[in-house]
């Protein structure tokens, strides 16, 4: 179940994604009301050397529910540690970086090393460590100045969609207030795969704005997953480690 949990999560963060660089200079949107919202969006991006959190992780399928607590560390940009507990208990760690994905489990003594292009063989698309970076802090997780997007002003907020029609369709909708991630949307149509992130509620640390609780929908067929995160205790800039090493005796898997 740890395992599961791991990998559904990843791969929801990025199963129709598709990877880019960081864009600094230039939106391509041309409406200006609409430009200034999405600069105010990459403004408002924390700034911050290293995170610490705690993270209460639910995992719910059609027929199962599994509570997870998360010790999470980040070094923006460069990595992402996760070490999970069941009631005490260590149980799993991972440890993620732009170019390398490793993960052990406890109970079933198995572990999973390679990189994103390993990852992104098995989903068909590819996959990179800033998309999961941004859905991690209410941030779009396509970069929304890279392509023209038509704007409009929802009820729920400042709704962002492409003006080119792609395989995927891609909805993101920004809080009118903070102008941080309401929610996201990707979808597959032609494979009926969609991923759905939504935020309720922000907290704000050191001047800093993180989500407080991100709730993933994905779902692919008629088989629906859900994954709620919320975060505990969190800090920036504190001095922080990433211990990870497999355990020998550990028997290497394939993620399918």
């Amino acid at each position: 179940m740890i395992r599961r949990i791991f990998v559904l999560f990843l791969l929801s963060a990025f199963m129709i994604s598709c990877g880019s660089g960081r864009v600094k200079k230039g939106i391509a949107t041309k409406d200006l009301e609409a430009a200034g919202i999405i600069a105010k969006h990459y403004e408002n991006e924390p700034d911050f050397e290293t995170l610490t959190a705690r993270l209460r992780t639910v995992y719910q399928t059609e027929d199962k529910t599994q509570t997870v607590n998360l010790n999470f560390r980040m070094e923006k940009d460069k990595a992402i540690w996760i070490s999970a507990t069941i009631l005490g208990f260590p149980m799993a760690k991972a440890y993620i970086t732009p170019s390398s994905v490793s993960y052990y489990e406890k109970i079933g003594k198995t572990y999973f090393e390679g990189d994103f292009s390993l990852l992104s063989d098995i989903l068909g698309t590819p996959l990179d460590f800033e998309k999961l970076q941004n859905l991690l802090l209410g941030q779009a997780i396509y970069d929304l100045r890279t392509e023209e997007y038509k704007f409009s002003q929802t009820p729920r907020g400042y709704q962002f969609l492409p003006v080119k029609d792609d395989l995927i369709k891609k909805m993101f909708l920004l809080n009118t207030g903070n102008l941080k991630a309401e929610a996201q949307q990707l979808a597959q149509e032609e494979d009926n795969r969609r991923v759905t992130v939504a935020y309720t509620g922000y907290q704000e640390t050191s001047g800093k704005l993180f989500p407080r609780h991100i709730r993933i929908i994905a779902n692919e067929g008629a088989n629906s997953t859900h994954i709620e995160l919320t975060y505990r205790s969190l800090e920036v800039n504190t001095d922080i480690s990433f211990p990870f090493e497999i355990p020998s005796g550990y028997e290497e898997i394939s993620v399918e």
